[in-house]
Protein backbone atom coordinates (compact mmCIF):
# COMPACT_ATOMS: atom_id res chain seq x y z
CA UNK A 1 0.00 0.00 0.00
CA UNK A 2 1.33 3.12 -0.61
CA UNK A 3 2.73 5.82 1.98
CA UNK A 4 0.39 8.97 2.19
CA UNK A 5 2.05 12.26 2.33
CA UNK A 6 2.94 12.81 5.92
CA UNK A 7 0.68 15.86 7.85
CA UNK A 8 1.99 18.18 10.00
CA UNK A 9 0.46 20.87 12.33
CA UNK A 10 -0.94 24.24 11.02
CA UNK A 11 1.56 26.05 13.33
CA UNK A 12 2.94 26.67 16.27
CA UNK A 13 -0.57 27.08 18.07
CA UNK A 14 -1.94 23.65 16.91
CA UNK A 15 1.33 22.00 17.58
CA UNK A 16 1.57 23.58 21.16
CA UNK A 17 -1.86 23.07 22.13
CA UNK A 18 -1.80 19.36 20.70
CA UNK A 19 1.52 18.11 22.25
CA UNK A 20 0.25 20.12 25.49
CA UNK A 21 -3.10 18.04 25.88
CA UNK A 22 -1.41 14.86 25.20
CA UNK A 23 1.33 15.90 28.06
CA UNK A 24 -1.67 16.66 30.31
CA UNK A 25 -3.67 13.58 31.22
CA UNK A 26 -4.47 11.29 33.92
CA UNK A 27 -1.27 11.88 35.81
CA UNK A 28 -1.80 15.23 36.47
CA UNK A 29 -4.98 15.07 37.70
CA UNK A 30 -4.60 12.23 40.34
CA UNK A 31 -0.93 11.27 40.63
CA UNK A 32 0.42 14.50 40.88
CA UNK A 33 -1.78 15.68 43.90
CA UNK A 34 -0.80 12.33 45.55
CA UNK A 35 2.83 12.74 45.06
CA UNK A 36 2.68 16.11 46.35
CA UNK A 37 0.70 15.28 49.77
CA UNK A 38 2.88 11.96 49.92
CA UNK A 39 6.01 14.14 49.56
CA UNK A 40 5.51 16.97 51.72
CA UNK A 41 3.33 19.39 49.90
CA UNK A 42 5.20 22.37 49.20
CA UNK A 43 8.66 21.32 49.30
CA UNK A 44 7.77 18.75 46.29
CA UNK A 45 6.16 21.16 44.45
CA UNK A 46 9.19 23.36 44.51
CA UNK A 47 11.69 20.23 43.81
CA UNK A 48 8.97 19.38 40.69
CA UNK A 49 9.19 23.25 39.68
CA UNK A 50 13.17 23.30 39.32
CA UNK A 51 13.13 20.12 37.70
CA UNK A 52 10.57 20.60 35.09
CA UNK A 53 12.66 23.51 33.71
CA UNK A 54 15.70 21.75 33.53
CA UNK A 55 16.30 18.33 33.34
CA UNK A 56 12.14 17.97 31.55
CA UNK A 57 12.75 21.20 28.87
CA UNK A 58 16.00 19.50 28.12
CA UNK A 59 14.79 15.96 26.93
CA UNK A 60 11.63 17.46 25.56
CA UNK A 61 13.44 19.42 23.56
CA UNK A 62 15.74 16.68 22.54
CA UNK A 63 12.92 14.11 21.25
CA UNK A 64 10.82 16.70 19.70
CA UNK A 65 13.58 17.93 17.68
CA UNK A 66 14.96 14.51 16.45
CA UNK A 67 11.25 13.91 15.44
CA UNK A 68 11.17 17.13 13.13
CA UNK A 69 14.86 16.56 12.21
CA UNK A 70 14.09 13.43 10.79
CA UNK A 71 10.43 13.56 9.98
CA UNK A 72 9.82 10.44 11.18
CA UNK A 73 7.82 8.24 13.74
CA UNK A 74 9.95 7.46 16.54
CA UNK A 75 11.29 3.80 15.17
CA UNK A 76 12.53 5.28 12.40
CA UNK A 77 14.17 8.52 13.84
CA UNK A 78 16.61 6.58 16.13
CA UNK A 79 17.20 4.17 12.83
CA UNK A 80 17.99 7.14 10.38
CA UNK A 81 20.44 8.71 12.28
CA UNK A 82 22.07 5.68 13.82
CA UNK A 83 20.97 1.92 12.62
CA UNK A 84 22.65 0.70 15.89
CA UNK A 85 19.97 2.74 17.63
CA UNK A 86 17.44 0.94 16.09
CA UNK A 87 16.28 -0.72 18.92
CA UNK A 88 15.89 2.45 21.03
CA UNK A 89 13.27 3.23 18.48
CA UNK A 90 11.39 -0.40 18.60
CA UNK A 91 11.42 0.18 22.63
CA UNK A 92 10.45 3.28 22.31
CA UNK A 93 7.47 1.99 20.26
CA UNK A 94 6.56 -0.44 22.77
CA UNK A 95 5.88 2.42 25.62
CA UNK A 96 2.55 3.60 24.03
CA UNK A 97 1.27 0.19 22.56
CA UNK A 98 1.55 -0.86 26.31
CA UNK A 99 0.42 1.94 27.82
CA UNK A 100 -3.03 2.57 25.55
CA UNK A 101 -5.08 -0.57 26.16
CA UNK A 102 -4.67 -0.19 29.93
CA UNK A 103 -5.16 3.99 29.79
CA UNK A 104 -8.38 3.46 27.67
CA UNK A 105 -9.73 1.46 30.47
CA UNK A 106 -9.28 4.17 33.11
CA UNK A 107 -10.70 6.60 30.40
CA UNK A 108 -13.84 4.19 30.40
CA UNK A 109 -14.19 4.39 34.09
CA UNK A 110 -13.79 8.02 34.22
CA UNK A 111 -16.73 8.24 31.55
CA UNK A 112 -18.81 6.23 33.76
CA UNK A 113 -17.89 8.22 36.46
CA UNK A 114 -19.16 11.55 34.51
CA UNK A 115 -22.58 9.65 33.38
CA UNK A 116 -22.98 8.81 36.54
CA UNK A 117 -22.54 12.88 38.38
CA UNK A 118 -24.71 13.94 35.19
CA UNK A 119 -27.93 11.93 35.14
CA UNK A 120 -28.00 12.88 39.12
CA UNK A 121 -26.09 9.54 40.61
CA UNK A 122 -23.70 11.37 42.36
CA UNK A 123 -24.45 10.19 45.78
CA UNK A 124 -24.90 7.04 44.96
CA UNK A 125 -21.01 6.87 42.70
CA UNK A 126 -19.74 7.69 46.82
CA UNK A 127 -21.23 4.97 48.30
CA UNK A 128 -18.44 2.96 49.69
CA UNK A 129 -18.19 -0.07 47.53
CA UNK A 130 -20.02 1.74 44.19
CA UNK A 131 -16.25 1.54 42.31
CA UNK A 132 -15.39 -1.76 43.54
CA UNK A 133 -18.43 -3.23 42.37
CA UNK A 134 -18.32 -1.43 39.13
CA UNK A 135 -14.81 -2.52 38.15
CA UNK A 136 -15.52 -6.15 39.78
CA UNK A 137 -18.51 -6.74 37.05
CA UNK A 138 -17.67 -8.33 33.78
CA UNK A 139 -19.92 -6.88 31.85
CA UNK A 140 -20.18 -2.77 32.15
CA UNK A 141 -16.58 -1.72 32.62
CA UNK A 142 -16.07 -3.55 29.20
CA UNK A 143 -18.91 -1.35 27.54
CA UNK A 144 -17.26 2.00 28.90
CA UNK A 145 -13.92 0.79 28.06
CA UNK A 146 -15.04 0.20 24.54
CA UNK A 147 -17.17 3.51 24.30
CA UNK A 148 -13.80 5.28 25.06
CA UNK A 149 -11.12 3.53 23.09
CA UNK A 150 -13.61 4.06 19.69
CA UNK A 151 -13.68 8.06 20.70
CA UNK A 152 -10.02 8.27 20.82
CA UNK A 153 -9.54 6.03 17.73
CA UNK A 154 -12.72 8.05 15.87
CA UNK A 155 -9.81 11.63 16.17
CA UNK A 156 -6.82 9.79 15.73
CA UNK A 157 -8.80 8.68 12.01
CA UNK A 158 -9.39 12.11 11.06
CA UNK A 159 -6.22 12.76 11.22
CA UNK A 160 -3.56 15.29 12.46
CA UNK A 161 -4.89 18.71 11.27
CA UNK A 162 -8.37 18.11 11.05
CA UNK A 163 -8.62 15.55 14.03
CA UNK A 164 -5.75 16.11 16.78
CA UNK A 165 -5.46 19.89 16.46
CA UNK A 166 -8.90 20.86 15.74
CA UNK A 167 -10.00 18.20 18.92
CA UNK A 168 -6.95 20.54 21.13
CA UNK A 169 -7.76 23.87 20.45
CA UNK A 170 -11.66 22.98 21.76
CA UNK A 171 -10.19 20.48 24.77
CA UNK A 172 -7.53 22.53 25.68
CA UNK A 173 -9.16 25.84 26.95
CA UNK A 174 -11.94 23.63 27.71
CA UNK A 175 -10.04 22.16 30.43
CA UNK A 176 -8.06 24.83 31.60
CA UNK A 177 -11.23 27.06 32.46
CA UNK A 178 -12.89 23.90 33.84
CA UNK A 179 -9.89 23.56 36.19
CA UNK A 180 -9.88 27.08 37.63
CA UNK A 181 -13.57 26.82 38.46
CA UNK A 182 -13.63 23.62 40.05
CA UNK A 183 -10.62 24.86 41.96
CA UNK A 184 -11.92 28.34 43.10
CA UNK A 185 -14.72 26.64 44.06
CA UNK A 186 -12.95 23.66 46.44
CA UNK A 187 -10.92 26.64 48.19
CA UNK A 188 -14.52 27.95 49.76
CA UNK A 189 -14.51 24.77 51.51
CA UNK A 190 -13.97 25.40 55.36
CA UNK A 191 -10.76 24.21 56.33
CA UNK A 192 -9.33 24.44 52.92
CA UNK A 193 -7.13 27.14 53.41
CA UNK A 194 -4.89 24.79 55.63
CA UNK A 195 -4.49 22.51 52.98
CA UNK A 196 -3.33 25.46 50.66
CA UNK A 197 -0.99 26.11 52.58
CA UNK A 198 0.23 22.60 53.27
CA UNK A 199 0.20 22.09 49.29
CA UNK A 200 2.09 25.78 48.30
CA UNK A 201 4.31 26.35 51.11
CA UNK A 202 7.67 24.85 51.30
CA UNK A 203 8.80 22.53 54.35
CA UNK A 204 12.97 22.00 53.94
CA UNK A 205 12.91 19.25 56.41
CA UNK A 206 10.53 17.15 54.69
CA UNK A 207 13.21 17.72 51.51
CA UNK A 208 15.29 14.18 50.68
CA UNK A 209 16.30 12.03 48.45
CA UNK A 210 13.22 10.54 47.45
CA UNK A 211 11.56 13.86 46.95
CA UNK A 212 13.65 14.58 44.01
CA UNK A 213 13.01 11.18 42.58
CA UNK A 214 9.28 11.11 43.05
CA UNK A 215 9.33 14.45 41.21
CA UNK A 216 11.47 13.78 38.48
CA UNK A 217 9.22 10.61 37.66
CA UNK A 218 6.15 12.66 37.53
CA UNK A 219 7.97 14.50 35.12
CA UNK A 220 7.48 11.36 32.44
CA UNK A 221 3.91 11.29 33.22
CA UNK A 222 3.43 14.94 32.99
CA UNK A 223 5.81 15.56 30.25
CA UNK A 224 4.76 12.76 27.51
CA UNK A 225 8.53 11.58 27.82
CA UNK A 226 10.49 8.66 26.90
CA UNK A 227 7.15 7.25 24.91
CA UNK A 228 7.94 8.24 21.55
CA UNK A 229 4.83 11.04 21.54
CA UNK A 230 7.24 14.09 21.41
CA UNK A 231 9.03 12.45 18.88
CA UNK A 232 6.19 11.65 16.73
CA UNK A 233 4.49 15.06 17.12
CA UNK A 234 7.79 16.71 16.20
CA UNK A 235 7.74 14.95 13.01
CA UNK A 236 4.80 16.80 12.13
CA UNK A 237 6.11 20.07 13.30
CA UNK A 238 6.95 23.00 10.49
CA UNK A 239 10.61 24.18 9.65
CA UNK A 240 9.50 27.96 10.81
CA UNK A 241 8.14 27.10 14.04
CA UNK A 242 10.52 28.34 16.76
CA UNK A 243 10.87 24.83 18.83
CA UNK A 244 12.43 26.86 21.75
CA UNK A 245 9.64 28.93 22.59
CA UNK A 246 7.12 26.24 21.84
CA UNK A 247 8.55 23.51 24.57
CA UNK A 248 8.40 26.50 27.01
CA UNK A 249 4.57 26.88 25.97
CA UNK A 250 3.84 23.19 26.73
CA UNK A 251 5.72 23.22 30.32
CA UNK A 252 3.52 26.13 31.25
CA UNK A 253 0.22 24.43 30.06
CA UNK A 254 1.46 21.09 31.46
CA UNK A 255 2.98 22.60 35.02
CA UNK A 256 -0.16 24.83 35.29
CA UNK A 257 -2.54 22.10 34.89
CA UNK A 258 -1.06 19.79 37.43
CA UNK A 259 -0.28 23.00 40.20
CA UNK A 260 -4.32 23.63 39.35
CA UNK A 261 -5.17 19.89 40.17
CA UNK A 262 -3.12 20.09 43.58
CA UNK A 263 -5.55 23.24 44.25
CA UNK A 264 -8.29 21.38 43.14
CA UNK A 265 -7.72 18.14 45.16
CA UNK A 266 -5.63 18.56 48.03
CA UNK A 267 -6.91 21.44 49.79
CA UNK A 268 -10.43 20.25 49.59
CA UNK A 269 -9.31 16.52 50.84
CA UNK A 270 -7.63 17.97 53.41
CA UNK A 271 -10.28 19.68 54.37
CA UNK A 272 -12.66 16.94 54.55
CA UNK A 273 -10.02 14.55 56.18
CA UNK A 274 -9.50 16.66 58.97
CA UNK A 275 -5.91 17.65 57.94
CA UNK A 276 -4.66 14.10 57.26
CA UNK A 277 -3.05 14.19 53.49
CA UNK A 278 -2.48 10.64 54.04
CA UNK A 279 -6.14 10.47 52.95
CA UNK A 280 -5.19 10.69 49.76
CA UNK A 281 -5.20 7.70 48.24
CA UNK A 282 -2.94 6.52 45.24
CA UNK A 283 -4.39 5.73 42.26
CA UNK A 284 -8.21 4.87 41.37
CA UNK A 285 -8.72 4.88 45.19
CA UNK A 286 -7.96 8.71 44.65
CA UNK A 287 -10.45 9.84 41.87
CA UNK A 288 -12.81 7.15 42.06
CA UNK A 289 -13.48 6.24 45.76
CA UNK A 290 -12.44 9.70 47.72
CA UNK A 291 -13.25 12.58 46.01
CA UNK A 292 -17.03 11.70 45.30
CA UNK A 293 -17.38 11.74 49.04
CA UNK A 294 -15.70 14.99 49.36
CA UNK A 295 -18.06 16.06 46.16
CA UNK A 296 -20.72 14.50 48.40
CA UNK A 297 -19.96 16.57 51.01
CA UNK A 298 -20.03 20.16 49.22
CA UNK A 299 -22.96 22.27 48.40
CA UNK A 300 -23.90 21.87 45.19
CA UNK A 301 -21.60 18.81 45.03
CA UNK A 302 -23.42 17.54 42.03
CA UNK A 303 -22.52 20.26 39.88
CA UNK A 304 -19.22 20.32 40.23
CA UNK A 305 -18.40 16.29 40.37
CA UNK A 306 -19.90 16.40 37.02
CA UNK A 307 -17.85 19.58 36.05
CA UNK A 308 -14.60 17.16 37.62
CA UNK A 309 -15.17 14.56 35.56
CA UNK A 310 -15.65 16.16 32.62
CA UNK A 311 -11.97 17.93 32.53
CA UNK A 312 -10.71 14.27 33.54
CA UNK A 313 -12.22 12.56 30.75
CA UNK A 314 -10.88 15.81 28.05
CA UNK A 315 -7.22 15.70 30.06
CA UNK A 316 -6.98 11.45 29.22
CA UNK A 317 -8.94 12.30 25.91
CA UNK A 318 -5.93 14.59 24.65
CA UNK A 319 -3.32 11.82 26.23
CA UNK A 320 -5.04 8.59 24.40
CA UNK A 321 -4.99 10.22 21.57
CA UNK A 322 -1.47 11.01 21.35
CA UNK A 323 -0.79 7.66 22.44
CA UNK A 324 -2.58 6.32 19.56
CA UNK A 325 -1.61 9.05 17.13
CA UNK A 326 1.78 7.55 18.07
CA UNK A 327 1.26 4.12 17.29
CA UNK A 328 -0.83 4.45 14.50
CA UNK A 329 2.67 7.27 12.76
CA UNK A 330 4.62 3.57 13.37
CA UNK A 331 2.20 1.27 11.63
CA UNK A 332 2.02 3.83 8.64
CA UNK A 333 5.95 4.50 8.36
CA UNK A 334 7.08 1.14 8.99
CA UNK A 335 4.27 -0.96 7.20
CA UNK A 336 3.21 2.09 4.91
CA UNK A 337 -0.34 1.60 5.42
CA UNK A 338 -2.99 4.37 5.14
CA UNK A 339 -4.32 6.08 7.98
CA UNK A 340 -7.56 3.93 7.90
CA UNK A 341 -6.25 0.59 8.20
CA UNK A 342 -3.50 1.40 10.70
CA UNK A 343 -5.62 2.97 12.79
CA UNK A 344 -8.41 0.08 12.71
CA UNK A 345 -5.52 -2.19 13.30
CA UNK A 346 -4.49 -0.19 16.04
CA UNK A 347 -7.78 0.10 17.25
CA UNK A 348 -8.22 -3.78 17.36
CA UNK A 349 -5.21 -4.71 18.99
CA UNK A 350 -6.04 -2.15 21.54
CA UNK A 351 -9.81 -3.85 22.28
CA UNK A 352 -7.74 -7.47 22.61
CA UNK A 353 -5.10 -5.89 24.94
CA UNK A 354 -7.57 -3.50 26.94
CA UNK A 355 -10.15 -7.01 27.83
CA UNK A 356 -6.84 -8.21 30.06
CA UNK A 357 -7.10 -5.09 32.23
CA UNK A 358 -10.85 -4.53 32.24
CA UNK A 359 -11.20 -7.89 33.15
CA UNK A 360 -8.41 -8.19 35.88
CA UNK A 361 -10.70 -7.06 38.40
CA UNK A 362 -13.39 -9.46 37.50
CA UNK A 363 -13.66 -12.27 35.35
CA UNK A 364 -9.56 -12.52 35.09
CA UNK A 365 -9.24 -11.56 38.25
CA UNK A 366 -6.80 -14.48 39.66
CA UNK A 367 -4.13 -14.28 36.68
CA UNK A 368 -1.45 -12.06 38.10
CA UNK A 369 1.87 -11.05 36.84
CA UNK A 370 5.03 -10.79 39.76
CA UNK A 371 2.06 -10.44 42.38
CA UNK A 372 0.10 -7.43 40.29
CA UNK A 373 -3.04 -7.44 38.39
CA UNK A 374 -2.64 -6.94 34.83
CA UNK A 375 -3.16 -3.14 34.64
CA UNK A 376 -1.46 -2.70 37.66
CA UNK A 377 1.69 -4.88 36.28
CA UNK A 378 1.15 -2.74 32.57
CA UNK A 379 1.62 0.04 34.75
CA UNK A 380 5.03 -0.81 36.45
CA UNK A 381 6.79 -2.19 33.35
CA UNK A 382 6.00 0.64 31.26
CA UNK A 383 6.29 3.44 33.39
CA UNK A 384 8.95 1.92 36.12
CA UNK A 385 11.21 0.75 33.84
CA UNK A 386 10.73 0.83 30.30
CA UNK A 387 10.26 4.43 30.66
CA UNK A 388 13.41 5.07 32.14
CA UNK A 389 15.49 3.09 30.04
CA UNK A 390 14.45 4.81 27.03
CA UNK A 391 15.47 7.81 28.40
CA UNK A 392 18.80 6.69 29.65
CA UNK A 393 19.61 5.86 26.09
CA UNK A 394 18.06 9.04 24.48
CA UNK A 395 20.26 11.16 26.56
CA UNK A 396 23.43 8.49 25.57
CA UNK A 397 21.99 8.94 22.00
CA UNK A 398 22.21 12.87 21.98
CA UNK A 399 24.55 13.51 24.52
CA UNK A 400 27.82 11.11 22.77
CA UNK A 401 25.99 9.52 19.42
CA UNK A 402 25.17 12.52 17.71
CA UNK A 403 26.64 14.97 19.66
CA UNK A 404 23.96 17.86 21.41
CA UNK A 405 25.25 19.94 18.65
CA UNK A 406 22.83 17.80 16.19
CA UNK A 407 20.04 19.03 18.29
CA UNK A 408 21.44 22.62 18.80
CA UNK A 409 21.34 23.08 15.01
CA UNK A 410 17.70 22.05 14.75
CA UNK A 411 16.69 24.16 17.43
CA UNK A 412 18.74 27.47 15.90
CA UNK A 413 16.88 26.83 12.75
CA UNK A 414 14.76 29.71 13.65
CA UNK A 415 16.97 31.64 15.81
CA UNK A 416 19.42 31.53 18.58
CA UNK A 417 19.06 28.58 21.26
CA UNK A 418 18.50 30.73 24.41
CA UNK A 419 19.18 27.60 27.04
CA UNK A 420 22.03 26.08 25.08
CA UNK A 421 24.44 25.84 27.73
CA UNK A 422 21.84 24.14 30.46
CA UNK A 423 20.61 21.73 27.44
CA UNK A 424 24.25 20.31 27.27
CA UNK A 425 24.79 20.00 31.03
CA UNK A 426 21.73 18.74 31.28
CA UNK A 427 21.34 15.73 28.79
CA UNK A 428 25.19 14.59 29.08
CA UNK A 429 25.43 14.50 32.79
CA UNK A 430 23.09 15.11 34.91
CA UNK A 431 19.59 13.49 33.64
CA UNK A 432 21.26 10.00 32.96
CA UNK A 433 22.47 9.85 36.79
CA UNK A 434 18.98 10.42 37.54
CA UNK A 435 17.27 8.09 35.14
CA UNK A 436 19.19 5.67 36.66
CA UNK A 437 18.39 6.15 40.25
CA UNK A 438 14.79 6.45 38.92
CA UNK A 439 15.21 3.14 37.70
CA UNK A 440 16.83 1.25 40.18
CA UNK A 441 14.89 2.71 42.74
CA UNK A 442 11.58 1.38 41.08
CA UNK A 443 13.10 -1.81 40.75
CA UNK A 444 13.94 -1.96 43.91
CA UNK A 445 10.57 -1.22 45.48
CA UNK A 446 9.00 -3.27 43.42
CA UNK A 447 11.10 -6.33 44.15
CA UNK A 448 10.95 -5.40 48.18
CA UNK A 449 7.45 -5.48 47.42
CA UNK A 450 6.97 -8.96 45.81
CA UNK A 451 9.29 -10.62 48.18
Amino acid sequence: MINEKRSSFSGKIGFVLAAAGSAVGLGNIWRFPYLAAKYGGGIFLLTYLILAITFGFALMTAEIALGRKTGLSVVGAFSKLNRKFSFLGYLAALVPAIILPYYSVIGGWVTKYLVAFSTGSGVAAAGETYFTDFIGAAGEPVGWFLIYIGLTALVVLFGVEKGIEKVSKIMMPVLVVLSVIVAIYGLTIPGAIDGVKYYITPDFTKFSATTVLAAMGQLFYSMSLAMGIMITYGSYMKKDVNLESSVKQIEYFDTGIAFIAGLMIIPATYAFSGGAPEALGKGPSLMFATLPKVFETMAGGQIIGTLFFLLVLFAALTSSISLMETVVSIVCDKLHWNRKIACAAVFMFCVVMGLLSCLGYSAWSAVTVIGMQMLDFFDFITNSVMMPIVAFFTCIFVGYVIKPQAIIDEVELTGKFKKKALFNVVIKYFAPICILAILISSVLDAYIGIF
